[in-house]
């Protein structure tokens, strides 16, 4: 089994995302199928199939995030260790074209999240930046073309 790269806190919240679904969203979800189960003509029960449907999408999270968790490895970031990118860093990148900067945070898949501006260190920015010093200049393919970053910040989040 491979591991799985995480930060402490992608695991702790990958962990409080289980035991909600379990303890919170599993027995709503049966309660909701007894409730719809009393309502008579299964076949044409609407409420029913939507609640076997989430039932469905809630087991198959639980199931896929006990073999991720099972299999995940915390990598430690210590303050030293800020003279490049690397996993879990959070880092501020500044496009050299408009000035405009973003601040992301390096993490692995299982945890990635832009709205939270947690990038994957799989996707085209994590791959460019991985291992870079402070200042570097790095190129990123992007579906409307190549943009050019400066790496401005290195920070532990």
């Amino acid at each position: 089994m491979e591991s799985i790269p995480v930060t402490r806190g992608g695991l702790q919240r990958l962990q409080e995302e289980l035991q909600r679904l379990r303890n919170v969203e599993r027995p709503q979800v049966i309660e909701a199928i007894a409730e719809a189960r009393g309502h008579g003509d299964l076949k044409e029960n609407a409420e029913y199939h939507a609640a076997k449907e989430k039932q469905a999408f809630i087991e198959g999270r639980i199931s896929l995030l006990e073999d991720q968790l099972a299999r995940s490895k915390i990598v430690e970031l210590h303050h030293e260790d800020l003279d490049l990118v690397r996993f879990g860093t959070v880092v501020t990148l500044t496009d050299e074209d408009s000035g405009a900067a973003k601040k992301l945070q390096l993490v692995g898949d299982l945890e990635s999240d832009i709205d939270q501006n947690r990038i994957s260190i799989n996707s085209p920015i994590g791959k460019a930046i991985i291992g870079k010093k402070l200042d570097a200049l790095v190129s990123v393919k992007a579906p409307k073309g190549t943009i050019d970053y400066i790496i401005t910040a290195i920070e532990c989040p």
